[in-house]
């Protein structure tokens, strides 16, 4: 199955140290969840950071694509690939495990899954995902003394059946 990019969204928020909240997406990305042979399934999702936008504040848009941030240049893509987990995650909510890669680094990343508002998690309803990362993790050092140091990931996933 694959995101349904039309009726899914990706964003994230960073916080300044002096209180401003900079709220952002990233409009542009693939996502697919994989059936694997033992029931289990894993999630792969690959994101744009050149695409990556601060609606309304060109400026902020343009500083989250330079080297100090997501370096878009030398590191296109931000990619995660989840652990193989139950398909009861998605009803029951829980901690979703992976490995994200992000400015040329690889880290274990835990996300956390909602629990479910519907029978049918991502057809019915969203599946929500959010989590935070560490920027230091991901060499993201520069601004320490304007930004916190957390940014905080949110993914609401709407499915499709994948193309064959």
């Amino acid at each position: 199955m694959a995101f349904d990019t039309d009726r899914s969204w990706l964003g994230f928020e960073v916080r300044t140290r002096f209180g401003q909240r900079l709220v952002g997406e990233f409009p542009h990305y693939e996502g697919a969840v994989e059936h694997l042979p033992d029931g289990r399934h894993r999630v792969r999702l690959r994101v744009a950071t050149g695409e990556a936008a601060i609606p309304g504040r060109p400026r902020y848009t343009g500083w989250m694509h330079g080297q100090s941030f997501f370096d878009s240049v030398r590191y296109p893509w931000m990619e995660f690939v989840s652990e193989p987990y139950a398909p009861a995650l998605v009803h029951e909510g829980g901690p979703l495990k992976g490995r994200l890669s992000l400015r040329g680094v690889t880290r274990d990343q835990e996300l956390e899954v909602a629990p479910a508002a519907c029978a049918r998690p991502g057809w019915d309803c969203d599946i929500q995902v959010g989590g935070g990362i560490d920027r230091a993790d991901y060499g993201m050092r520069e601004w320490q003394l304007a930004l916190a140091d957390q940014v905080r990931l949110e993914v609401r996933v709407r499915l499709r059946e994948a193309a064959p």
